[in-house]
């Protein structure tokens, strides 16, 4: 019988001797590795923090205690430990566990998480409110070395500090900087020792002491505290930290359980803002994840035993890749054209570009904010900036967006991934909303092509148009279709008809031509015939084509992987109303009020009524209603 059979809650945990917890280490591990090889998921981050975790539920006292996951994709361990093991097997599965933790889930997820960077803010606000509430439980909020590249997190680190009643404990999960053997040793040695509880209290009492004295205590003090600060310079990188008023410890090796536990312990005592430097390794425990902690990051299904991706004959190139491709080619005639990433080169597909053009991109980490601007100031100066960011990421850019680019119509191109619905990754993650917070920002163009080969040529629109614009398309495989050998820009705002019919008039945006042309299928086979249109463009609007078609054909279908509210349905909408044009049945194609949980896109797709069969539901619905007057359709 395994130690993992006997626990189901960090009570449970707390029965077993220290003695035996690496064996349970190397059990998580192994769960881990087989479930995230079938379901796919974060590994190299969950693998690295096993230790940690199990340290951290030895040492607090999970629910009353609160643990922040930052992001959350580093919580596997934390979710099988407390009352998940049982199902975790359905992570990011439909109806499954989330990939990322979340309030709603378990009792033990205090925050959900899906973006970076927000743990320490969290972990404040849910200290303070516990002080106001008269309760002793400890806030820990665990986040990475990466995520402190979000300027969020320094946000919160600096009120943390200047809020010295607030208990909170932040562990930096370091797992990517190199620590020299005899550095990480002596830090080691003399994290222990300042986090003593006795020395603690020493230094405070001799604090206290120094000031005591007559007329030059605080000189004496202040002296002592420089001379302290300035011996620890020599062993410890905590000073900024310390400068922000937080007490620093580390950095030490997370791997070592009993140490782990021994500083947790002693931290738990102090009441003050705490913050732990702990360094871990990706992957920890996997060999190919130890060697390749980037591709396991986020990773599909692979072999256990060989750490290879499984992949499907016949594979197509993903949209990512094919961006990717274009821009290296794009690149090599045009010196003005820049790849900008927030730490997502290779997801993105840029990984090629920073490789041959390494002068020309730049990846500015966990801060969307500041890529947005860095942007605005290089195309300020005549470049020609791509700012490629997964959609649901680009959302904290918002406020850079409108008043960086727009509102000076700079010429910074958007290249939104991930745009519509994502898959297993879930609510935090799918890009549904980029329609909506983007086309009510003057200058902007937004777009969105149907397939690989409009992508292209749409990166050509996107070069040559000289003001901000937004080119959104989905995660995972194109469409498989052969790409122009001489690329032409598609003309701004200019839609393309597909196919002609008279029943019914079908306006689809990106992914959802797709939908829209499978469903058309379906229906010439009942004898109806729609014309559908690839609109291109969420904005501008073809307006003179969908009125012109509107007039003729009073049925219409819009159709868009994006959230009803806002979208692509609701610029047509204003397009017909603008231009005087009554009298037409619509039914409107997209997501309702509602956030999108987590499973497989096609299942998604059809869950929540964007698919073909929910076109083919809303045109059989539509040609069965009897015609409305159209005498008041609008001027001819």
């Amino acid at each position: 019988m395994q130690l993992l059979d006997t626990i189901n809650s960090p009570a449970d945990l707390k029965t077993i001797g220290r003695d035996r917890l690496p064996a349970l280490a190397e059990e998580l591990r192994r769960m881990i590795v087989e479930v995230v090889s079938k379901n796919g998921g974060h590994l190299s981050a969950s693998l690295g923090v096993v230790e940690l975790t199990l340290a951290v539920h030895y040492v607090f006292n999970a629910p009353l205690d609160k643990i922040i996951w930052d992001v959350g994709h580093q919580a596997y361990a934390h979710k099988i430990l407390t009352d998940r093991k049982d199902r975790f097997h359905t992570l990011r599965q439909h109806n499954g566990i989330c990939g990322f933790t979340r309030i709603s889930e378990s009792p033990y997820d205090a925050f959900s998480s899906g973006h970076s960077s927000t743990s320490i803010s969290a972990g404040l606000g849910i200290a303070c409110a516990k002080r106001l509430k008269n309760d002793a439980a400890k806030v820990i909020s665990i986040i990475g070395d990466g995520s402190l590249t979000g300027g969020v997190a320094f946000e919160g680190l600096n009120k943390a500090g200047d809020c010295l009643k607030e208990d909170i404990v932040v562990i930096l999960n370091d797992n990517d900087m190199a620590i020299a053997h005899n550095v990480g040793s002596l830090s080691s040695f003399l994290s222990r020792k300042f986090s003593a509880k006795y020395l603690q209290n020493f230094r405070t009492e001799l604090g206290d002491f120094l000031k005591s004295v007559p007329k030059f205590g605080d000189d004496i003090y202040q002296f002592a505290k420089r001379a302290e600060e300035s011996f620890k310079t020599f062993i410890t990188p905590g000073m900024l930290f310390e400068a922000l008023n937080f007490e620093y410890f580390g950095p030490i090796n997370g791997h070592r359980l009993p140490h782990l536990i021994d500083i947790l312990e002693n931290i738990k005592t102090l009441r003050k803002p705490v913050l732990l430097h702990v360094v871990t390794q990706k992957g920890k425990g996997y060999p190919p994840a130890e060697k390749n902690p980037v591709f396991f990051h986020g990773v599909g299904c692979f072999e256990v035993e060989t750490g290879n991706s499984i992949k499907k004959p016949g594979r197509i190139p993903t949209y990512a890749e094919v961006f990717g491709e274009a821009m290296v080619r794009f690149a090599a005639k045009d010196e003005r054209i820049i790849a900008v990433t927030a730490a997502m080169p290779e997801g993105t597909g840029l990984a090629e570009f920073a490789e041959k053009y390494p002068d020309r991109f730049f990846d500015v980490g966990i801060a969307e904010q500041h890529g947005v601007s860095f942007a605005a100031g290089m195309a300020s100066e005549g470049f020609r900036p791509v700012v490629a960011i997964y959609s649901t990421f680009l959302q904290r850019a918002y406020d850079q967006i409108l008043q960086d680019v727009c509102l000076d119509s700079l010429p910074v191109i958007f290249a939104i991934d991930r745009g519509g619905i994502v898959g297993e990754d879930g609510a935090t993650h799918h890009g549904l909303f980029d329609f909506s917070y983007l086309r009510g920002i003057p200058n902007m163009t937004i777009m969105a092509p149907r397939n690989e080969n409009e992508l292209v040529r749409m990166m050509a629109t996107a070069f040559s148009h000289n003001g901000p614009i937004a080119l959104r398309y989905p995660r995972g495989a194109a469409i498989g279709v052969d790409l122009d050998e001489n690329i032409q820009p598609v003309p701004i705002g200019q839609a393309e008809v597909l196919e002609t019919g008279d029943d019914l008039l079908i306006l689809a945006i990106g992914h959802g031509v797709s939908e829209a042309q499978k469903a058309r299928e379906l229906l010439v086979a009942h004898n109806i015939h729609p014309t559908l249109v690839d609109c291109r463009f969420v904005k501008p609007l073809d307006a003179e084509l969908i009125v012109r078609l509107a007039r003729k054909i009073p049925r219409i279908i819009t159709v868009e992987d994006h959230m009803l509210h806002g979208g692509f349905g609701s610029a047509v909408l204003e397009c017909l109303a603008d231009h005087g044009i009554n009298g037409c049945r619509i039914r409107r194609i997209g997501i309702q009020d509602t956030f999108v949980e987590h499973g497989p896109s096609k299942v998604l797709r059809s869950q929540y009524g964007i698919d073909a069969a929910a076109v083919v539901r809303a045109a059989e619905s539509l040609v069965r209603e009897p015609a409305m007057n159209t005498s008041h359709r609008g001027p001819a």
